[in-house]
């Protein structure tokens, strides 16, 4: 027996000795033991602790580029984006709408790709990155694509505005520089109008947003948006909720101040517009306010610029110039004596304005009911099972109307006739058309069809109204810059605040970066009612900014509103608006159409490292060589003006004092009658 092999053991322990060994010990060595086990229990738990605080970084690498990468940060459940060799952290990107406190593991099931990651919350989503190709270069760009897995995930990235100043994306009421200190809530970006919508987004946005680390981030065309801003803590990027697998669709871009792509060729455009105020109660009644407003322009020494015609006078001078009604046979005697002979106002040329919209009571819209032809003409709510086309109503100046329907090439080939025959009988130079912001399926919470969504119908009739030459101009811009066109900016108030004076040079700068550098400012003073109407000192600061400007556009003439050196004031801002601010539109018009740099440029473009110069909204350049710095504070007649570019020289164009840039000027005097003008 004792020559057989032994057992192998099992690893218990017979109860028997165990039980009776027990009974054995004195109660010194029960304590003991006791106290050895909670000796090593404490002992096992610092040292896990101690193992995830050294071997399990709170911030871990998940994809690698050449010049940086993409990395998890556990604590925020958030993305960084991060630059080498300095390790500098260019973005931070919170994320919701899945559990991110679980982390991403350091391999995935497409780490054998080096140019990808990949990770799937369970039932949630699946976050793929990637490497795609650069603009240029020295940059690098990272892809990122959130899918949701069930339709109720709502995607929802968030951007942070610490240490880091975030311009571009979408207008708003009270424009600011840069976004930081605006507020919104979660809508969906889409341009619109702020008459009907004022806390909603403007009419010139788009999907690309620059931040002062030198960070890009350029959201894909298709995906649908909406946008929030929390003043001074982040932008957020969402998908709504309720959507089968709609991916949220983003590229990022480092090192990079990449701009939207160049225009094919700069639009033309006139200045000073002068903004008809007359009667508009009759086609006759228009006429004579026509010539008596040129008659008062040449008495004031103000010949030259375009009388532009709001679009009630526009559809009134043309009823009776060609009506509709009027038949065939009996047209050619009725334009012999109601034409309208465009050489009564020479040497001043004519602006008219249309829209894409009709009032259903037109006989225009009665008469595409009678033929049955709404679908074709205006936008229209489809039938699910079967039946007749129900025309998409909306309100425009107070009307109930019918929107262009943009989709439909005889309703836009019809349109662009129109507009053309009227700029012909009517002897205009220059056509505005507004109206031409908003999705109005959006606005009556009707899902529209897949070629508008979004901001199709702005891009498809910018694009049509494009075909009809450099002198015209839009209300909105989405997805456009790129086309000969003026941008009719929105209008602002007689007042001092964002919505009025001070927003005029952020919306410039926000206009400028996104491609949109031909605009057309709203009038002198502002166009919206205030509580103070009739402010001279308002008047004639905001002339001071237009001046330096594509055009000036003025509502009210200066006769009407200020003493007689505002008169000759204006004389003088519209006589250096010609001989030197347009060379230098031409000019680096050149390089935008070369390059496609913004012609409006803010201080950080001559100093990009300065942290000062990112939040300076007061202030702009035209190209590199001219610094306008004008007084925005009702009372004051000095300032303080920043001078960018270290190692430049500044000149006071009024004192011809010379500056070092990088500095700023404390307590600079302007009188009422000057602006600070530096030339580099």
């Amino acid at each position: 027996d004792r020559t057989m092999p032994l057992a192998r053991p099992t690893g218990q322990i017979p109860d028997t000795a165990w039980t009776s060994g027990f009974r054995e010990m004195t109660e010194p060595w029960k304590g003991a033991v006791g106290c050895l086990g909670v000796a090593v229990f404490f002992a096992m738990t610092i040292g896990i602790i101690s193992w995830q605080a050294l071997e399990q970084s709170p911030e871990e690498w998940v994809l690698r580029g050449r010049t940086g990468g993409m990395l998890w940060e556990r604590r925020r459940g958030a993305l960084l984006l991060r630059v080498l060799p300095a390790g500098r952290t260019v973005a931070v990107i919170a994320v919701g709408g899945v559990p991110a406190t679980e982390p991403p593991p350091p391999r995935d099931r497409c780490w054998h790709d080096g140019g990808q990651f990949c990770y799937t919350w369970e039932e949630d989503a699946e976050l793929r990155l990637s490497l795609e190709p650069p603009p240029t270069p020295a940059t690098e760009c990272y892809g990122v694509r959130w899918t949701p897995l069930r339709p109720d995930v709502m995607l929802k990235d968030c951007f942070s505005m610490a240490n880091v100043s975030w311009y571009g994306g979408a207008s708003i009421r009270a424009q600011r520089w840069p976004l930081n200190s605006a507020e919104s809530h979660a809508q969906p970006f889409v341009s619109g109008d702020f008459s009907k919508n004022p806390v909603g987004y403007g009419p010139v946005l788009e999907r690309y947003f620059l931040g002062s680390t030198g960070v890009t981030v350029t959201v894909a065309p298709d995906v649908p948006l909406f946008l929030s801003l929390e003043s001074n803590r982040h932008f957020c990027l969402e998908t709504p909720a309720g959507r089968a697998a709609v991916p949220l669709r983003y590229l990022l871009c480092a090192n990079t101040t990449t701009p939207p792509p160049p225009p094919r060729l700069s639009p033309s455009h006139r200045s000073p517009i002068w903004q008809y105020y007359g009667p508009a109660g009759s086609a006759a009644k228009i006429k004579r306010g026509l010539k008596s407003l040129a008659k008062k322009l040449k008495r004031h020494h103000l010949r030259e610029g375009v009388l532009a015609l709001g679009e009630r006078c526009t559809a009134i001078l043309a009823a009776a110039v060609r009506p509709d009604h009027v038949p065939s046979e009996r047209r050619k005697r009725h334009d012999s004596t109601h034409a309208w002979d465009p050489s009564l106002i020479k040497p001043l040329q004519l602006s008219i304005t249309l829209s894409p919209y009709t009032s259903i009571a037109s006989p225009l819209f009665l008469r595409s009911l009678r033929d049955s032809e709404v679908a074709s003409y205006w936008l229209s709510l489809q039938p699910r099972f079967g039946g007749c086309s129900v025309p998409l109503l909306t309100t425009w100046k107070g009307r109930l109307c019918a929107r262009l329907n943009v989709t439909s090439k005889a309703a836009l080939s019809w349109y662009l006739a129109r507009a053309r025959h009227l700029r012909q009988v009517l002897g205009a130079t220059y056509m505005v058309f507004e109206g031409a912001e908003g999705n109005a399926f959006l606005e009556q919470a009707v899902p529209p069809p897949a070629e508008l969504a979004g901001d199709q119908y702005t891009g498809v009739l910018a694009a049509a109204l494009a075909t009809l030459g450099n002198a015209t101009v839009i209300s909105a811009g989405a997805r456009s810059s790129h086309l000969p066109l003026f941008v009719q900016m929105s209008p602002l108030r007689s007042d001092w605040s964002h919505a009025g004076l001070k927003g005029v040079i952020p919306s410039v700068l926000h206009y400028s970066l996104l491609g949109y550098n031909f605009f057309i400012p709203d009038a002198v003073g502002g166009s919206l009612d205030s509580d103070t109407p009739g402010d001279q000192e308002l008047y004639v600061r905001w002339l001071q900014i237009v001046t330096f400007l594509p055009v000036m556009a003025f509502s009210t003439p200066p006769w009407l509103c200020c003493d007689a050196w505002v008169l000759n004031l204006t004389r003088q801002c519209i006589q250096r608006h010609r001989d030197f601010v347009v060379p230098l539109l031409i000019k680096y018009s050149e390089e935008w159409l070369r390059l496609g740099y913004p012609i409006f440029r803010p201080a950080w473009w001559l100093s990009p490292t300065d942290p000062t110069a990112f939040t300076i909204e007061d202030e702009f350049l035209i190209g590199d060589e001219v610094l306008v710095a004008p007084i925005t504070e009702k009372g004051q007649t000095w300032r303080d003006i920043y001078l960018p570019g270290e190692g430049h020289l500044w000149m006071d164009t009024n004192t011809a004092h010379v500056f070092d840039g990088g500095t700023i000027l404390r307590n600079y005097s302007a009188s009422l009658a000057e602006v600070p003008v530096f030339v580099k």
